[in-house]
């Protein structure tokens, strides 16, 4: 009954339930839209790692993450293939260069060379053609979205990397890095474009038996090579974004920004239902007057607030949903995690309480005597 009696209010008393409803809505939109924005940027950190099909990355010593660090000797492919429980072990090297774009300008640009026939470590989705096209050396693949900073190069193009010749053999997708445009290649070409000495590597992956103990294998590989960094893609993955985060100062403007969304909601929800709570003063009066508990009260306006609550949620998270959509596929790195959802909503709910309680002290301390004034 008190509950039926909260939902007949919110629902009269239009003006103030759009207003906190509102308020819901600015923080599942808001902090969901920052959220969706940073997580697309985690990935883009981590993209290598998460992607490698590798269960272990080997490295310069002391690296930072995973883009940056020192070239390392294929000697160690030979040690640690002696494990019995490595199942592969494949070289990738990292360069940079300038790519020659159909008008004569330039675009740097990150080459990914893989050793052939395995391609270990390549692109893993693709949106023209396959992974086979790296069989060719003069190929390269390129993600969708980065073809704009390319000049839109077709298919099957001509181009130039750093002076050599190469062709866009496939197009690639998901497949952006967080420091610039990633392509893809075979070792071979990536070492002329780069000029990098044979026998040199930015890291070496490797595959592990499934029934294997990861950490112990690890262990055994950090022993046999004492002077690399020898990381599980989670942890490598894991630390690149710590790197990121904290040295980019892309942590403390998503912390910002989203407290701000926060601000707005709670404002927002206090000024509406203390409004509706002022508006409906007597109302209350003489529910205490007719024998009501404080608990009563308490259970109506709360009760009112989660009705707010919810309506605010769906529309906040139908309005999410539809710019999610329109952005999983743009240059906006966009992405929301499904676990995320439900925290987000519990939150909403949680900062709905907060600016719902000073209406509530007010609906609380009412006076029965009031209606009799």
């Amino acid at each position: 009954m008190r509950l039926w009696v909260a939902i007949k209010i919110a629902i009269h008393d239009r003006s103030s339930t759009a207003g906190a409803v509102l308020g819901v809505v600015a923080i599942i939109f808001l902090v969901g839209q920052q959220l969706s924005v940073f997580f697309g940027l985690l990935n883009l950190m981590s993209v290598l790692p998460d992607h490698s099909n590798a269960d272990v990355w080997i490295m310069s010593k002391n690296i930072r993450n995973s883009d940056s660090g020192n070239l390392i000797s294929g000697a160690y492919i030979d040690r640690v293939i002696g494990i019995s429980e490595v199942e592969w072990i494949e070289p990738l090297l990292i360069g940079s260069a300038l790519f020659r774009r159909g008008d004569g300008s330039f675009e740097p640009v990150r080459v990914i060379g893989l050793r052939r026939p395995r391609i270990a470590g390549g692109p893993w989705s693709f949106h023209s053609s396959d992974e086979k096209v790296l069989l060719d050396l003069e190929a390269v693949v390129v993600d969708k979205l980065d073809l704009s900073k390319l000049g839109h190069p077709s298919l099957d193009e001509i181009g130039e990397i750093g002076e050599k010749r190469v062709r866009i053999g496939a197009i690639a997708t998901g497949a952006r890095g967080f420091q610039g445009t990633l392509l893809f290649a075979p070792l071979e070409k990536v070492r002329e474009i780069s000029k990098t000495p044979p026998g040199r590597y930015s890291a070496l992956l490797v595959k592990l038996d499934e029934k294997s103990d990861k950490e112990s294998v690890i262990k055994k590989i950090k022993d046999i090579l004492p002077n690399c960094s020898v990381f599980s893609s989670q942890e490598l993955s894991s630390l690149s974004r710590k790197y990121y985060i904290t040295n980019t100062g892309i942590g403390g403007s998503f912390l910002f920004s989203t407290s701000i969304a926060i601000m707005i909601g709670v404002v927002i929800i206090t000024l509406t239902m203390y409004t509706s709570v002022l508006s409906r003063k007597k109302d209350f009066a003489l529910i205490r007057a007719i024998g009501g508990r404080k608990r009563d009260i308490f259970i109506i306006v709360v009760g009112e607030v989660f009705f707010i609550t919810f309506i605010g949620i769906f529309v906040g998270f139908l309005l999410l949903s539809t710019l999610l959509s329109y952005t999983v596929n743009s240059q906006i790195p966009s992405y929301l995690p499904l676990k995320v959802a439900p925290l987000l909503a519990l939150g909403a709910f949680i900062v709905s309480l907060i600016g719902s309680l000073f209406a509530l002290k007010v609906a609380l301390a009412t006076d029965p005597a009031s209606v009799f004034h």
